[in-house]
């Protein structure tokens, strides 16, 4: 057996500012960048408060566009268009206008020119049919005129678009199931942003990015599985993937998602389109997400559940907050449960705090404090005592030497709990204020309205509340779980070195370190055949091989296939053009399905990934002596959307032909045998050093490393979600800087077995059987 430990290049090559990075680029080639965005909204806003807007009806009463305008197709218009006395029609008619070029047509390939209202002949005519559509701005005296007008008007039908068939460059309207999102931050510009990932039917994930003036025009989500509806939103192609970024006219309303809830729409639009039709549709998604498992169970957990270092969700009542200095506020909340750990109590200056600056004792023992920092302190301003509130990701740790400003003399050698909200939007951090009608605030009240404002007994308070949940109560020990069947006791780590047999042990031990300490060189290609390990090449070799794969290509006609070319001109003058090659199977054409397996030449590693999307399955070949091969095969030998599949170059016997009669779906293995390349797996390789009191003890972490993380290591190649998932709980083991009596202890099913390594046995040892059950980061 080889020995399975090497350590070498990248594998997680997306940080938190790469993340941000494509937020940015996103909003930009969308044609929404924030400040440009921001002035041409206020342009138009100021332009209708003084134009005129008339309500258009149908038949002979009411108003009507006046007879003498004609008008003008959109496809006709251009900057040489005579406007005078023109109309322009789609849901609204427009008169008074000059054309102007568009500055964001290079970006968002709509319409070339711009309509320009002004003077005193502008003037926007309102369909009646498309009343509902069209979101205007309203004052107090007209508001509810505008009320009636959408209840006696015909409501106009949406169509709404599953979230497999979106294609880049159109406007859609859909509906989704939340499983990711972050709450709204303040972007470079001046616009807040948003994200969130939804799914659908069709198991389709989409991310979509959302840039608003204000925090309340950000869809109001609350927990992963609430339903969201998006109306007017651009899809839009993004390292690889169709995304969606929110345009002109956009609205959104979100829905709880809990199967039996009250279906009542969360948004701030003044007015919006819901019928029988879209609750019906959110009901259908309900009911989809629950056999899903999308919906959790816990949405949020009470204080009396919380362990020292866990990230949780807490849902809680603000009782007072204070500012601690430019970049760190201090709340006081409770949620009427007593935490099992003691709470850390601190004094804050009457002339600064909004509420109760200090507390009855009894009340006192309930009350958590939370420190809230950067760019989530602009949150709290809004914050009023007695809101009820959800925190995301919050950090309970204990206060010795953790306090910020002069609070940090008071933290001296104590191990009381505080709770921390980190800068960042990491793991969708932040805070919301609850609706009255949220069903968690519901619970909450009942509990909180119990008693008098000076008389809490705890132990009334816990009988009434809900248990706390299994995995986070008072008796839970340890931060992983064995999952083997093994009737053994736990052993010291001294003993397992010292026993003569070779077999499986537990042990109980804390986690001194782990290597690589930049977890994207943990991701490994392992081949099941010879069991070689080698490291995946980073992303300047392989383009590389590209590169010099372009430079054999030309026409090299095969019998089994078909064969197409695209010229590429040169994109400047020190490079060349270039030709792509597309060759498809003839036996895939004849059963009807040509665009299963696509043969691609001279194309390089951006563009293969770029087709990949678009194609089921993508393969690179060059041409070598006349026929047609692969690239060598340090190189991917199949793209398939986001993932690329290699194959050993040792056990490989590669030959391109005619593929079989009635070959099935193309799954990597299926095209991987095809070819005569032998599959190499993703697997993720860690060495951990285990301490418990009697000795120390190094230990891989490889064959049952997917189970220890609850990931996939080949999801974890192409998602920056399951890298932080393991980069999580990685930190919650063996924080960088904290000392062995903070960090929690690990029950685990150890394998010893002997290996030889320069002609020498040795003893090694593999975690087996183990998962980590410390609370796991939403994503």
């Amino acid at each position: 057996m080889r020995n399975p430990y090497n350590l070498v290049n990248k594998l997680f090559n997306t940080s938190e500012k790469t993340k941000k990075k494509k937020a940015d680029e996103e909003e930009e080639g969308g044609g929404f960048k924030t400040g440009e965005g921001k002035q041409t909204q206020r342009y138009c806003s100021s332009g209708l408060h003084v134009m005129p807007v008339q309500l258009v009806f149908g038949g002979t009463s009411g108003t009507q566009v006046p007879a003498h305008l004609t008008r003008l197709p959109i496809p006709l218009i251009s900057t040489s268009t005579d406007c005078s006395d023109k109309t322009v029609k789609d849901v609204l008619e427009v008169a008074g206008f000059t054309v102007g070029n568009s500055p964001t047509f290079q970006k968002d390939k709509l319409h070339p020119c711009n309509l320009h209202l002004s003077g005193e002949q502008a003037c926007i005519y309102v369909l009646s049919s498309a009343f509902s559509a069209v979101s205007l701005p309203a004052n107090k005296r007209s508001s509810s005129a505008a009320a009636k007008v959408l209840k006696s008007s015909k409501v106009s039908k949406y169509t709404y678009t599953r979230l497999s068939e979106l294609k880049p460059g159109a406007v859609v309207n859909v509906y989704g199931v939340v499983v990711f999102f972050k709450q709204p931050f303040m972007s470079k510009g001046t616009d807040y942003c948003s994200t969130l990932k939804i799914t659908d039917q069709s198991n389709q994930k989409v991310s979509c990015t959302i840039f608003c003036e204000k925090p309340e025009d950000h869809p109001r989500i609350f927990k992963t599985g609430d339903i969201v509806r998006l109306h007017r939103v651009k899809t839009k192609l993004f390292d690889g993937a169709v995304s969606l970024l929110n345009t002109f006219g956009f609205s959104v309303v979100t829905f709880d998602g809990a199967e039996g809830a009250a279906i009542i729409p969360r948004t701030a639009s003044r007015s919006f389109h819901f019928n029988q039709v879209d609750q019906q549709t959110v009901e259908e998604l309900r009911a989809w997400a629950a056999t899903q498992g999308l919906i959790s169970s816990i949405s949020w957990i009470p204080l009396s559940a919380v362990q020292p270092k866990v990230y949780f969700d807490l849902t809680c009542q603000l009782l007072s907050k204070a500012p601690v200095d430019s970049t760190c506020v201090l709340l006081k909340v409770w949620d009427g449960t007593r935490c099992t750990h003691p709470l850390m109590t601190l004094s804050t200056e009457p002339a600064v705090t909004e509420g109760t600056s200090s507390l009855s004792k009894e009340r006192d023992n309930l009350i958590a404090i939370v420190f809230v920092y950067d760019d989530h302190v602009e949150g709290t301003r809004k914050l009023k005592p007695g809101d009820f509130i959800r925190i995301y990701n919050l950090h309970a740790l204990p206060a010795a030497g953790r306090l910020p400003g002069d609070f940090i003399n008071q933290s001296e050698g104590t191990d009381k709990l505080v709770f921390h909200l980190h800068w960042g939007t990491s793991f969708g951090r932040g805070i919301r204020i609850l609706p009255n009608d949220s069903q968690d605030i519901q619970d909450l009240k009942s509990v909180l309205e119990l008693f008098p404002e000076d008389e809490l007994n705890d132990s009334v308070l816990l009988e009434v509340w809900s248990t706390p949940p299994g995995t986070l109560d008072g008796s839970v020990e340890y931060a992983t779980e064995r999952r083997c069947a093994h009737n053994m006791d736990p052993v010291p780590l001294a003993q397992v070195k010292q026993a003569d047999l070779f077999g499986q042990f537990h042990v109980k031990a804390q986690l001194r370190s782990y290597q690589p300490l930049k977890l994207y060189q943990a991701l490994k290609l392992h081949c099941p055949k010879c069991n070689f390990i080698r490291d995946i090449p980073d992303g300047e070799t392989v383009a590389d091989l590209f590169s010099e794969a372009s430079l054999k290509s030309g026409a090299t006609p095969v019998p089994w296939a078909i064969s197409g070319t695209v010229h590429l001109p040169a994109e400047s003058h020190n490079s060349c053009s270039r030709t792509l090659t597309f060759y498809q199977s003839r036996q895939l054409i004849t059963e009807g399905r040509p665009r299963d397996l696509v043969y691609l030449m001279g194309a390089t590693l951006q563009e293969t990934k770029k087709l990949a999307v678009g194609d089921q399955n993508i393969i690179p070949v060059l041409s070598l002596g006349g026929s047609l091969t692969l690239l060598p095969l340090s190189a991917p030998f199949l793209f398939q959307g986001r993932k690329q599949f290699y194959g050993c170059s040792q056990c490989s016997q590669v030959c391109l032909k005619a593929l079989p009669e009635g070959m099935g779906m193309m799954t990597e293995k299926a095209v991987a045998e095809a070819l005569g390349v032998q599959l190499l797996h993703h697997s993720l390789l860690m060495k951990l050093e285990l301490q418990d009191e009697t000795d120390m003890l190094q230990a891989f972490l490889w064959r049952d490393a997917e189970q220890f993380f609850q990931v996939s290591a080949e999801e974890a190649a192409a998602s920056q979600e399951v890298q932080d998932v393991i980069q999580q709980t990685m930190t919650r083991l063996c924080s960088a800087g904290s000392s062995m009596t903070e960090r929690p202890w690990l029950h685990l099913c150890l394998t010893s077995y002997q290996v030889e390594d320069n002609g020498q046995k040795k003893t090694c040892y593999q975690i087996c059987n183990t998962a980590a059950t410390i609370n796991q980061p939403r994503c």
